[in-house]
């Protein structure tokens, strides 16, 4: 595939990097209690990488060390939560990763182009947020994910990350493959958040931060279309702060080039997202419908920095500290395959009765119609059988996650 626009965007990188040096040098308002940036992490995703601990297949090697966070949001933008969220990340001084579903972006343009005017990365979550994307056809599945890249970028009106992160953490290796071949890359978490159950702040804070002692930090998976995570993030980023923990930012090595035929179909379709910025009222009202009694953000907009702000983020360090230094990551490309586990009854370990269900239809195998013991016998042996240590294996399943099973 040939991509003529890379030497141009290229180009821009540059240019607007040089331009972006003076305001990225303003001071912290509050460097006391900052975390700031104590890292980047710059991905090349040429090979298409798969990282975090949550997937059944081959994946990178952890580039965290103890006690380094990554921060990371999902499914937004809505501008009730977005925006106290930016408002919390600004106040600590840190940085995240937002993954934007495309429906939601076109919904809300403005509040794409401010997370990105504030310095975060924005990454895609598909287009509209299939709860299982690897039961859908390739095709279905490719469309999902193009789509999504389009309308992300069309909302924000400049060049986003190749990141993506599947929803529902529903990976496969066709899909892992075709990752490979548009250069995109892929994120899972090592620590869930569990705000899309939690709706009390103080209940998600403390959980969150327990979590995050248990692994000694890591990818963390937050939603910004939760009331819960907007009250509770400003208490999570002060306990990360009081326990020495850092924040890690992400970053990509080059921008992602929407298929063109798509972004066509969408300047077509959302015409006031294409042209001049719109209201803060959702860009498509019937794609809107379940948002209509979210406030909108105010009519006077802060003036946006540039999107490359975060790529020499001097103002990020904590009081006293140099830039924050630049880690490249350029993983090989591998065979997306199952990953070997750590012991042979790791799955029953590490996840629960549904997943497994689940897992299983996906794989295209059906331990009921390959066991003939009756049922009542094997919910008997079920109940007498000792549960393996598992407390040095890696968690495989999202639902074991969110049930607080390790």
């Amino acid at each position: 595939m040939t991509r003529p626009l890379l030497p141009a965007l290229a180009i821009f990188t540059m240019v607007a990097m040089a331009s972006t040096v003076a305001q990225a040098r303003e001071t912290c308002p509050n460097p006391k209690d900052a975390l700031g940036v104590s890292r980047i992490v710059e991905i090349d995703t040429q090979t298409g990488p798969l990282f975090g601990q949550f997937t059944r297949y081959e994946k990178e090697p952890r580039f965290l060390g103890p006690k380094e966070v990554v921060l990371t949001f999902d499914d937004g933008p809505l501008p009730r939560y977005t925006k106290p969220i930016l408002d919390a990340l600004d106040k600590f001084c840190t940085k995240a990763t937002f993954f934007y579903v495309g429906k939601m972006a076109m919904a809300y343009p403005d509040m794409v182009k401010e997370v990105m005017g504030r310095g975060h990365t924005v990454g895609t979550h598909t287009w509209s947020h299939p709860l299982n994307l690897r039961r859908l056809s390739l095709e279905r599945a490719e469309d999902q994910i193009e789509r999504g890249f389009a309308a992300v970028a069309l909302a924000a009106g400049k060049p986003i990350a190749p990141f993506f992160r599947f929803p529902g953490l529903s990976d496969s290796p066709a899909m892992l493959n075709y990752m490979q071949g548009r250069g995109i890359g892929s994120f899972t978490v090592d620590v869930v958040s569990n705000d899309s159950y939690i709706s009390n702040a103080s209940r998600l804070a403390h959980r969150t931060i327990a979590q995050v002692e248990k692994q000694n930090g890591g990818i963390l998976l937050f939603h910004d279309i939760k009331a819960s995570t907007a009250k509770a993030l400003p208490t999570i980023l002060s306990e990360l702060k009081k326990r020495g923990y850092k924040v890690v930012a992400l970053r990509s090595k080059t921008t992602f080039e929407p298929l063109p035929e798509l972004t066509a179909e969408l300047e077509k379709k959302y015409p006031k997202v294409a042209g001049e910025p719109a209201d803060d009222k959702p860009a498509d009202k019937a794609d809107a419908k379940a948002d209509e009694k979210v406030a909108g953000t105010p009519k006077s907009k802060p003036e946006l920095k540039p999107f490359y702000e975060a790529i020499m983020p001097s103002n990020l360090a904590e009081e006293g500290e140099t830039d924050p230094s630049v880690t490249q990551l350029a993983p090989e490309a591998r065979e997306r395959i199952n990953a070997p586990k750590a012991g042979p009854k790791e799955k029953s370990s590490t996840s629960d009765p549904k997943s497994d269900a689940q897992a299983s239809a996906a794989d295209g195998t059906d331990p009921a119609a390959t066991n003939n013991t009756p049922r009542k016998r094997r919910s008997a042996a079920r109940k007498t059988k000792p549960k393996p240590d598992t407390s040095n294996q890696a968690i495989m399943s999202l639902s074991a996650a969110v049930n607080a099973k390790y």
